[in-house]
């Protein structure tokens, strides 16, 4: 029954939470997490980057806005990033409309195949979770040199979904493009301009990954959560959230909420980009809460090297004072990592680190 999803559950009318969603004490929401002596703290105002004054003469100012970001939050808000309110709009209209749909033909595209191009769930890894979280999801494989390909398996219904959705998966990936140069740059090494084409036309030829959630109103959001805490395995991920609140990210020891910003991206520092800095930007562990009274969607965009790219500390970041940190990580290793355990916290990033 649980495999169906939480929207069904809610679809079919629930004043309980089910016993496969309540989480133990030390691990709700309202509680400290474990037995760290960790609260909720409130709110969080993020740093905003403004994208636009990257290609301006304050680029070197925002360059060290974004790397002090980076350092101290692993979290920022990004404005002025050039992708059209009707874009975006559109791509939260047809997300709703498909968790809208009738369970049947939502249920065309469940699968439990983490392999899977399209794959619509529930929980985070329900092959694993002892504990199910309160959310539904659509994922879709939207590799740059397969896109065409890939769109003919991406669900038809509702009318305008393929076209949206691929419309915002291009102009995502150009503006992760143009991030991903400007954090690069802003961790210096860079001292020829060839040496910057290189390693962006590797980026040019990543993975890109959209996970649609939906995290229905949930009867008793006390006991349960929308993710459990955990960190992103790609690079960047790019956030799009409705104004309902629910993200929460653990910022000096403690759980604090993002605040929505009308028209603009939450992006997070992914366990790749960690790798890559050799550890001087961290990615930061991350959760989403639930609530009784609405509905909330979000679309996420996970961008980093192709799924065959090894990944690595940057060389031009290691040296005799600061030694390598991490080992050579790829997709495979991922892969099997998280399908023979349940995922927890950054546990997977821990495994790959060198310890001297």
């Amino acid at each position: 029954m649980y495999q169906k999803g939480v929207k069904h559950l809610c679809d079919k009318g629930l004043n309980k939470l089910p016993l496969k969603y309540i989480l133990p004490d030390s691990e709700r929401p309202a509680a400290p997490y474990q037995s760290a002596n960790l609260d909720v703290l409130g709110t969080i105002e993020l740093p905003v980057i403004d994208f636009a004054e990257l290609f301006g003469p304050n680029r070197h100012h925002v360059l060290l806005s974004l790397t002090k970001a980076c350092e101290q939050y692993g979290f920022f808000q990004l404005t002025n990033h050039g992708i059209s309110s009707d874009v975006i709009s559109s791509m939260r209209d047809v997300s709703s409309q498909f968790f809208e749909l009738p369970y049947e033909e939502r249920a065309k595209y469940m699968s439990s195949n983490m392999h899977a191009t399209v794959r619509y769930g529930t929980s985070f890894n329900q092959n694993k979770d002892n504990v199910f979280c309160w959310r539904d999801f659509l994922k879709l494989t939207c590799n740059p040199n397969d896109l065409q390909q890939l769109l003919s398996r991406w669900p038809s219904s509702p009318v305008g979904f393929k076209d949206s959705a691929s419309t915002y998966v291009e102009e995502t990936r150009a503006l992760f493009l143009g991030l991903v140069e400007a954090i690069v740059e802003s961790l210096g090494g860079v001292e020829k301009e060839e040496e910057m084409e290189e390693l962006l036309k590797e980026f040019e030829d990543g993975s890109q990954l959209m996970v649609v959630n939906c995290y229905p109103q949930c009867p008793e959001p006390e006991l349960t959560l929308g993710m459990p805490p955990h960190s992103d395995y790609g690079f960047l991920t790019l956030l799009l959230q409705d104004q309902v609140e629910g993200l929460q990210i653990h910022h000096q020891q403690q759980w604090v909420t993002v605040q929505p910003l009308p028209n603009s991206f939450v992006v997070n520092i992914g366990d790749h980009l960690e790798i890559f800095s050799n550890g001087r930007y961290k990615s930061v562990l991350h959760r989403v809460v639930v609530n009784a009274k609405k509905l909330r969607i979000s679309v996420a965009t996970l961008h980093s090297l192709s799924f065959d790219s090894t990944i690595k500390p940057w060389p031009k970041l290691v040296n005799e004072d600061n030694p390598r940190r991490y080992k050579d990580t790829d997709f495979g290793i991922f892969l099997e990592y998280i399908t023979s355990r349940e995922p927890k916290r950054k546990n997977f990033l821990e495994s790959r680190k060198i310890i001297y």
